[in-house]
């Protein structure tokens, strides 16, 4: 795998809607961009991008959570943006097969699917990188999203694969459902 890039994103929520929150609420991504070994042309074998994925879950996935700054991190989520000689398959041989594990290990737990995003796009394509509560997909207050963009990235030759993770849920929740609290973590939903 041939990485051009790496770029951490930190943003850091103190005050919503003219309400300062007890505690910021601090969303993380790691982006890398690399090399699309099959850019321009058709490969049956996917197996190199599988194998990338892999290696960026660990590689992007510790950089997210050492961005909180020594927090934990509560939400997660994946996205890729392939450059226009590749496919949208591409981005999903990096994101699904491999990628999850070490990602979950970076965040320490993760029963809940990883929520990801991908689409094809020129230069400076924006992704909203989905999340939601790592350990119970149904709970509300941290259904959310980060907003991804790199102005030279991807090439028509390149995918763009982002990492996010959180602190916490949204800034003053309050639409009610499954509770951080009250999740049992049997089974990736509640």
């Amino acid at each position: 795998m041939q990485i051009r890039k790496i770029i951490t994103i930190v943003e850091e929520t103190k005050m919503e809607n003219g309400v300062e929150l007890a505690a910021p609420v601090k969303k993380a991504a790691a982006v890398a961009v690399i090399k699309n070994p099959f850019a321009g042309k058709y490969v049956e074998d996917l197996t190199e991008l599988i194998d990338a994925g892999e290696e960026l879950g660990r590689l992007l996935g510790r950089k997210a959570v050492a961005a909180l700054g020594g927090e934990p991190a509560e939400s997660y989520g994946k996205a890729a943006v392939v450059g226009e000689l590749g496919e949208l398959e591409h981005a999903a041989a990096i994101l699904h097969p491999k990628l999850g594990k070490p990602f979950r290990e970076a965040v320490q737990g993760g029963k809940a699917i990883i929520p990801s995003a991908k689409k094809r796009g020129p230069m400076g394509t924006p992704i909203d990188v989905p999340l939601h509560y790592k350990d119970a997909a149904f709970v509300r207050t941290h259904y959310d999203a980060m907003e991804v963009r790199v102005t030279d990235a991807p090439a028509a030759d390149e995918i763009l694969v982002a990492l996010a993770v959180t602190s916490s849920g949204r800034p003053l929740p309050r639409i009610g459902g499954l509770q951080k609290s009250e999740v049992k973590g049997e089974d990736g939903l509640r």
